[in-house]
């Protein structure tokens, strides 16, 4: 099996950290690593450093370089341009068919925080071996813990097996991002598991699918395949054609049913995707959460991150984000964090990109 690290995001909703130049996979958001670093050596428990390839934006090339000097170019797969899971996805199932078509696969988020490490090999080990033994696309997928609308759902049908402690489950169905009142019914109704992007199947079976469910996509990554077999160029032209797609829109949930098995992921999951669900993940009981130097006086559940060689105090306040790097600060109710984005945006329409 070979693991492809996606570390070609931007994060937005981790805005002032998170910003295009340097991303949130690349700070030590967590613990005292980099959330990539951290994925990387988590995966070196389990596989040799030959069988983990990275997939990056051009412009995250030396950031990468600077967290894992160790890694070689040849193991660093630049995705031309960010169109999405999609094309991203489509695009390194078209260099790893031409390395070897049908050893599998997995695609490991570099933003997520994993509790249970041992867990979450054993998860990944025998995702492997059902992909050899049934062809099929493995998902892995998680126990939602609140009705959360930026994340995908995936529905469970009946259990297929308990393998080595992991319960293994046949699909039925993926709805990608509901709002919130479905999202909550999804909750109470039990049979809806947070779709966790990572999948696993053979390059050759991602390419099938392509041409099968999305041919204008599976089309672009045929000529892809040609010009690198080639060494022409036009690679970066070609991946220009790709629709702004994920992968779950475009085949997932096109997908028969019987062709997709899901894992249920118990291995302490947290994708870190905003400051309220960073919060969620590393409070105890509802603790405060701070990083720096950070005075918290009558304050109670917020999170508070200070830059280097300044204080960040807050006094009576309760539930609030408190995020100071320097040349920004954010200040938001928790309860507001995942709109954190919508200040990108407007940051971007009054010309301050610098600043994101």
């Amino acid at each position: 099996m070979k693991a492809i690290i996606l570390a070609g995001g931007v994060g937005t909703r981790l805005w002032p950290m998170s910003r295009q130049q340097k991303p949130k996979q690349f700070f030590e958001i967590v613990n005292d690593k980099p959330l990539i670093k951290e994925t990387y050596e988590r995966l070196l428990k389990l596989l040799p450093s030959d069988k983990i390839y990275f997939s990056i934006s051009p412009s995250f090339d030396k950031l990468l370089h600077d967290a894992l000097p160790q890694i070689s170019s040849d193991h660093v797969l630049i995705e031309p341009e960010k169109r999405d899971t999609g094309p991203a996805m489509g695009y390194i199932a078209a260099i790893m068919e031409l390395i070897d078509p049908d050893e599998p696969i997995v695609f490991i988020p570099s933003d997520h925080d994993i509790k249970d490490e041992e867990m979450f090999l054993r998860t990944l080990a025998v995702g492997d071996a059902l992909v050899k033994k049934t062809g099929k696309l493995l998902d892995i997928a998680v126990t939602p813990t609140f009705p959360s609308t930026v994340l995908g759902y995936t529905r469970i049908g009946e259990l297929y097996d308990t393998i080595d402690g992991v319960e293994v489950y046949n699909f039925a169905g993926h709805t990608e991002k509901p709002p919130y009142e479905v999202a909550k019914q999804y909750l109470e109704e039990g049979s809806y598991l947070w779709h966790a992007n990572y999948y696993m199947w053979t390059p050759c079976k991602f390419m099938e699918a392509f041409e099968t469910y999305a041919p204008e996509i599976g089309k672009v990554l045929r000529e892809i395949q040609h010009s690198t077999l080639r060494q022409a160029q036009g690679i970066d032209t070609l991946f220009g054609l790709l629709p702004k797609i994920s992968f779950d829109y475009s085949v997932t949930e096109k997908m028969d049913p019987e062709d997709v098995l899901i894992m249920k992921g118990n291995f302490g999951w947290s994708d870190i995707g905003a400051w309220d669900t960073l919060f969620d993940h590393l409070s105890d009981q509802g603790k405060n959460v701070t990083k720096g130097k950070c005075l918290m006086i009558d304050t109670k559940g917020s999170l508070a991150y200070a830059p280097e060689n300044k204080l960040i105090a807050v006094l009576g306040m309760e539930d609030v984000v408190v995020v100071d790097t320097g040349d920004a600060l954010l200040v938001c109710p928790k309860s507001r964090a995942q709109e954190v984005k919508k200040i990108v945006s407007r940051l971007l329409e009054n010309g301050d990109s610098d600043l994101v």
